[in-house]
């Protein structure tokens, strides 16, 4: 029993940090639609778009994978909050870079419903999210 209690010691820190981190996806959602010249919701939801499922879910993935760098390497809940919004800056501005110079037409190609335009965001999203993560270590 006691190994139990043991185990489940951290548990209030688990929530806390979990909670933080749902309430930082919904935030990531708000600050990518306001980057993002698209409304990924109405494409996916009402346009049955799947480029801008793939490519807006690949950017929630991106920045899940930054985040869990930065739950993992924080020292205090306020060091973990610094440095998810800094990840959320990270993950819109790949949303920039690739907008800006590798495909500037990205968010008319999701529009258009481009699966291919979706993947590459979805790849550049997840990338950047890795690489965040892995310099988020102190």
């Amino acid at each position: 029993m006691e190994m139990i209690m043991n185990s489940l010691a951290g548990l209030d820190n688990f929530a806390l940090y979990f909670v933080v981190s749902i309430v930082f996806i919904f935030v990531f959602k708000l600050v990518y639609a306001l980057v993002t010249p698209h409304d990924e919701w109405k494409l996916v939801k009402e346009d049955k778009n799947v480029a801008a499922a793939v490519g807006f879910g690949g950017a929630l993935i991106g920045f899940a994978i930054a985040l869990s760098g930065a739950a993992s390497n924080s020292i205090a809940l306020i060091d973990f909050a610094i440095w998810g919004i800094v990840a959320i800056i990270a993950q819109s501005l790949a949303f920039a870079l690739l907008r800006f110079t590798f495909m500037p037409k990205i968010a008319e190609r999701i529009n258009n419903n481009e699966v291919s335009a979706g993947v590459m965001l979805a790849c550049m999203s997840v990338a950047v999210g890795l690489l965040n993560a892995a310099c988020m270590t102190y």
